[in-house]
C-alpha cells in the first residue's frame, strides 16, 4: 500500500504552522515543519513530495528559498503569501513555483491545489520514468541504471531498453523491436548487436531472454 504523501511546510507563524500542519495530517498527509527558510532547506534531505512555502520568512524570503530549491531539485512547490499583487504572483510562478495561493484562503482550496500539484507531478513522473525490478530508465535524460549503477548504452541500446520496459514480461517479436527502435525493419544482425550490448550492460542475473521461434522478453530469471 503506498505511503501518504509527505509535505514540507515552511511557515514562520507558529499558530498558522501548527494549525495548518494538524489540518493536513487530518487529511492524510505526513507533514514536516520548518519556521524559517534555512531550516526548510535543511529538511529537503527528507525528500518530501511537495513544499508548501510561505513568502514572508524571517531569514531567507520565500523567493530566495524557491531559487535554492530549484537549483537542487524539481520538487513541486506551492507558495502561500499575503502579497496579493499580480507582480508577486508572477514572480513566484516565473521563479519556478507550481502554484500560488494568496492568504487568507479556505482550507478546502489549499487541499484541492495540493492534490492537483501532486497529481500533475505523478503523471509527469509516470511519463518520464520506466522501471522494472532493479532497472530504471529516465526517458527525459535517456539514462538507465540497474541497482543504482549507470548503464553504458548507446542511444539505440537505450531505445531498445525503453521498448522492453514499456512491455515488461511480454514476448516481443523481432519485428516489434525493430519498429520500436528504428521505426522500420532492419537487418537481423543490427538488432542482434544491440541486444548483445544491452545484455552485456545489464549484467547478471539476466533480464532479457530469448524464446526461440517467438521473440524476446524482459522478465526475472
Amino acid at each position: 500500500m503506498p505511503s501518504s504523501p509527505h509535505l514540507l511546510l515552511i511557515e514562520d507563524d507558529p499558530g498558522v504552522r501548527e494549525a495548518l500542519s494538524l489540518a493536513l495530517e487530518l487529511h492524510g498527509y505526513r507533514v514536516s515543519c520548518a519556521p524559517s527558510g534555512n531550516q526548510g532547506l535543511k529538511l529537503l534531505k527528507q525528500q518530501p513530495d511537495l513544499v508548501v512555502l510561505d513568502v514572508l520568512l524571517p531569514d531567507l524570503n520565500g523567493f530566495e528559498v524557491l531559487k535554492s530549491i530549484r537549483s537542487q531539485t524539481d520538487l513541486p512547490v506551492l507558495m502561500l503569501t499575503a502579497l496579493d499583487e499580480v507582480e508577486w504572483r508572477v514572480r513566484g510562478l516565473k521563479g519556478g513555483a507550481d502554484d500560488y495561493l494568496v492568504k487568507p484562503y479556505a482550507l478546502s482550496e489549499l487541499l484541492a491545489r495540493i492534490e492537483a500539484v501532486l497529481r500533475r507531478t505523478r503523471n509527469q513522473l509516470s511519463r518520464d520514468f520506466l522501471a522494472y525490478e532493479d532497472l530504471t530508465l529516465d526517458r527525459e535524460k535517456m539514462q538507465a541504471t540497474r541497482q543504482g549503477r549507470p548503464l553504458d548504452l548507446s542511444f539505440k541500446g537505450l531505445k531498445l531498453l525503453e521498448v522492453f520496459l514499456q512491455h515488461p514480461e511480454r514476448v516481443l517479436s523481432r519485428e516489434a523491436l525493430m519498429q520500436g527502435v528504428w521505426g522500420e525493419d532492419v537487418e537481423n544482425n543490427t538488432l542482434e548487436v544491440q541486444l548483445s550490448g544491452l545484455r552485456r550492460a545489464l549484467g547478471d542475473p539476466p533480464l532479457v531472454h530469448t524464446l526461440r521461434g517467438y521473440g524476446y522478453v524482459l522478465r526475472k530469471p
